[in-house]
């Protein structure tokens, strides 16, 4: 298991990577699809990627992903299929074997960078799904909300379109170091955080945080303003406690509350890769 050091590190090393561009790496991943379609365990994954990537670039809120981990038996069952379709020693099945097995571990590094291809080709860090955000419209009810650091706006989409009144900032300062702006899925207006708190305060009970960074201390000021606020403000925050994202002070500083109503939202926010972020209510 990665420590959070390598985990960050792993961030920090994102941009600096050979991602496939999106019609190489989705290329890529259909071929997969093909050559393993006599394997319905490791299909079913890449039909995940697939379908997902397909919802999001049609401008939609993809699906809830399974854990993208290719079964620990994989080399076993092509070993087992390929036993009951070949004689012993046939040099077609010898072939295959050969083929599958040096196309596995390609395939799971594929499926294990599929967070970063959403990264580099639409601005997501997060993985918002369809049905997290129903659950999330469902708990902040009639109440309107403040998306600060929205980046391209996938959460405030996602509530906008189930008719809540939402205002989502973003300072848009990473527009020249990565994706995050650049591909808006609903109209963002440029405030930084607390400049947001500031404006919309009396106008919404709920604000909705999403991977703050974990450099600086802008989530910090945040917490700040929130709990400065004349209204009676409530943060919702989605990231990695003490890992990849925020920063130590603010988990520090975070009152963390409702642990019911947080789990409820959870049950449609599960992890699918190394990150383990999670949503969390806090004062």
């Amino acid at each position: 298991m990665l420590t959070n050091k390598q985990k960050k590190k792993l961030l920090k090393n994102r941009n600096h990577r050979k991602i496939s561009a999106e019609s190489s790496y989705i290329t890529q991943m259909k071929r997969y699809r093909e050559l393993f379609s006599d394997f319905p365990d490791i299909k079913f994954l890449i039909n995940n990627v697939l379908e997902s990537d397909h919802l999001i670039k049609s401008k939609l809120l993809p699906q809830e992903l399974p854990e993208l981990l290719l079964p620990d038996n994989s080399q076993d069952l092509i070993f087992k299929k390929i036993n009951q379709e070949f004689d012993q020693g046939d040099p077609a099945g010898d072939q295959l074997w050969n083929q599958l097995t040096d196309a596995l571990p390609k395939l799971d590094k594929a499926l294990r960078s599929y967070r970063d291809y959403l990264e580099k080709q639409y601005g997501m860090w997060a993985y918002i799904s369809g049905p997290f955000i129903k659950s999330l419209a469902a708990y902040i009810g009639d109440s309107p909300v403040l998306e600060v650091m929205a980046g391209n706006g996938y959460i405030s989409k996602g509530l906008r379109d189930l008719g809540l009144t939402v205002y989502p900032t973003d300072s848009l300062e990473w527009v020249t170091e990565n994706q995050t702006g650049k591909h808006q899925v609903t109209q963002i207006e440029k405030l930084d955080a607390v400049s947001a708190i500031n404006k919309y305060q009396s106008k919404v009970k709920f604000v909705i945080m999403s991977w703050a960074p974990d450099k600086g201390t802008a989530d910090v000021a945040v917490l700040e303003a929130i709990r400065k606020a004349d209204n009676d403000l409530k943060l919702i925050v989605i990231g990695e406690k003490n890992g990849a994202t925020n920063s130590k002070a603010f988990w520090q500083k975070a009152h963390i509350i409702e642990p019911e109503a947080a789990k409820k939202l959870n049950a449609h926010h599960q992890p699918f890769d190394l990150i383990k972020d999670q949503v969390y209510l806090v004062d």
